[in-house]
């Protein structure tokens, strides 16, 4: 095929998305796994006086399977997928920021803030941003 040809190849997914995907799926499992853990608790007869654990766990729910299934988008070369791993991110970063300063809790949130830094760097990587401003790439991707 030369570069003449009407007729153009999607290029395919630079590892930097696809690795940010990854992690970003992982990251909206773990907060599925958190949802069925506060509905089992709830079942169990634990009841916070200051929280619904359904509620949470509703919440949990809706947010960790946006993140999950936009880490998958980007596994698979969706362009919408890098919105929705930027913003759990970017979101993160506080998070980890109160866990290592008003938490006591360090050894927790130092690893998130590396983890959402990391997502970061991949996501602004110029093989990620050369992929994703591509004028030959189908709309739906």
């Amino acid at each position: 095929m030369s570069s003449s040809d009407p007729i153009r190849r999607v290029p395919g997914v630079p590892s930097t998305l696809r690795w940010a995907g990854y992690v970003t799926a992982v990251q909206g499992a773990l907060g599925l796994i958190v949802a069925v853990v506060l509905v089992i608790r709830e079942m169990a007869g634990h009841h916070e006086a200051a929280i619904s654990g359904y509620g949470t766990a509703a919440w949990f729910a809706a947010i960790g399977g946006g993140v999950f299934a936009g880490g998958l988008a980007l596994t698979r070369g969706r362009r919408w997928g890098r919105g929705v791993s930027l913003m759990a991110q970017i979101l993160l970063l506080p998070v980890a920021y109160t866990l290592i300063t008003g938490s006591g809790l360090p050894l927790i949130g130092v690893p998130v803030a590396i983890v959402a830094l990391a997502v970061l760097v991949l996501l602004f990587a110029p093989a990620s941003l050369t992929w994703l401003n591509a004028d030959d790439l189908p709309p739906d991707a």
